[in-house]
């Protein structure tokens, strides 16, 4: 964090004007620059293999990559390379995690394509767990069920190959250092849109 004024109390509650000038002043370019300790974030996946024929780096690449070819929106791309963002986190909730992260910077659709993915990709594989493959069921009729079943068959479910020609991180960043930049839905969005003016 870079050197500058700093805020005075020890008890927010009596927090000034003053302080929050201070502590804004840092905050606001901490914030933009989200994306990138999204990026050191997600290189945590590199070499962690978990039974997979490639790594999960590998498997959050291919997907967004398998994204792109297919023409869709830079922020489902970025969508796509984090959906699994959490796997390092949270082992049992990982869409959980992603979702989270993502849930300021993206519309209400992609937040929930990301939230659900795990259920959804449960169809292929629950029952070998001894779990129910179709808990995705309780959700047909959402507005947003086949948005994410399409997310699955066409780019999640197919991203564990080691043949497929995926493109490196690099040709992310900048996508995703775009799109970590403001939030479109935060409780302090009014300041850092006034910021941003």
């Amino acid at each position: 964090m870079s050197e500058g004024a700093s805020a005075t109390f020890h008890d927010m509650s009596q927090s000034t004007q003053q302080d929050w000038d201070a502590i804004m002043s840092q905050n606001i370019p901490f914030a933009r620059n989200g994306g990138r300790r999204v990026l050191d974030h997600l290189k945590l996946l590199n070499g962690d293999f978990g039974g997979f024929a490639i790594d999960r780096l590998q498997h959050s690449l291919q997907t967004a990559t398998r994204a792109y070819r297919d023409g869709r929106p830079e922020d489902y791309v970025v969508m796509a390379l984090l959906h699994d963002i959490g796997d390092t986190l949270g082992a049992y909730n990982h869409p959980d995690i992603a979702a989270a992260i993502l849930k300021p910077f993206v519309s209400e659709e992609l937040h929930w394509i990301v939230e659900h993915h795990g259920i959804f990709q449960g169809y292929n594989f629950f029952h070998f767990l001894g779990l129910d493959r179709n808990m995705r069921d309780k959700f047909r009729g959402h507005q947003y069920y086949e948005a994410t079943a399409e997310f699955i068959d066409k780019y999640d479910c197919p991203a564990f190959d080691p043949n497929y020609d995926t493109a490196p991180l690099e040709f992310f960043e900048p996508m995703v250092m775009k799109f970590f930049e403001y939030p479109k839905n935060s409780i302090y969005k009014r300041e850092t849109v006034t910021e941003a003016a």
